[in-house]
């Protein structure tokens, strides 16, 4: 019988987060009404948006969907899939779908981002910041060109579910000296807190109230 080793498993992680983040472009798109190509780039800037963004920080040359090819090819395959399925849903499904296609996605990529930087040597301060870097910059690049305003800028607990879950990768790895339970330890935490946002409207303090007189 064929094992899985820890590091199909990562890929495993990294093709499904790949898959997920594509899906959220395209509801957006779907929403937009954006023609094929308008979806096209909307999936791929949010699927390997962060992740590119991470390589180049960390000097790693070429990113990594230059050679290899196949997370292309994932984000090609799932918006032709998902373009027909998109049109059959109602748009508060739509909606639904969308933020916890995003909360998995963004779990996901934070594990991935952080363990990456960790495997390159970097202190677990600077793998912290690449897990929320490769979480969120994808979908801060596709908000921007839907034109709206990033979920990070927002109240929203967003960037700091990818903290925290950061954090916990970089304790348990630090711990145990392995990947996977740390990169399941760290996406777990990720996707609660980002679940349980949603769920009872957790939202960060803002400073909206204060004076710009007083705030000088």
């Amino acid at each position: 019988m064929m094992m899985l080793t820890p590091d199909d498993f990562i890929r495993a992680l990294d093709w499904m987060g790949t898959v997920v983040f594509a899906l959220s472009g395209v509801l957006i798109a779907r929403r937009l009404q954006m023609d094929g190509f308008g979806l096209l780039v909307l999936a791929s800037v949010t699927a390997i948006g962060g992740g590119t963004i991470r390589d180049l920080v960390l000097g790693i040359r070429p990113v990594f969907w230059v050679t290899q090819s196949h997370y292309l090819v994932l984000i090609v395959v799932t918006c032709a899939l998902a373009i027909p399925l998109a049109r059959l849903l109602s748009r508060a499904k739509v909606a639904w779908l969308l933020l916890h296609a995003d909360a998995l996605g963004l779990a996901t990529f934070t594990a991935i981002g952080a363990n990456k930087a960790l495997s390159v040597g970097a202190p677990a301060i600077v793998a912290v910041g690449m897990g929320v870097l490769t979480g969120v910059g994808g979908g801060v690049i596709r908000d921007v060109l839907a034109r709206e305003v990033p979920m990070v800028l927002c109240r929203e607990v967003y960037a700091t579910a990818c903290i925290a879950g950061g954090i916990v990768l970089t304790a348990v790895h630090a711990w145990t000296g392995q990947s996977l339970p740390a990169m399941l330890g760290g996406m777990l935490t990720t996707w609660l807190i980002r679940l349980a946002a949603l769920r009872w409207h957790w939202h960060l303090p803002t400073f909206g109230g204060l004076d710009p007189d007083e705030s000088r």
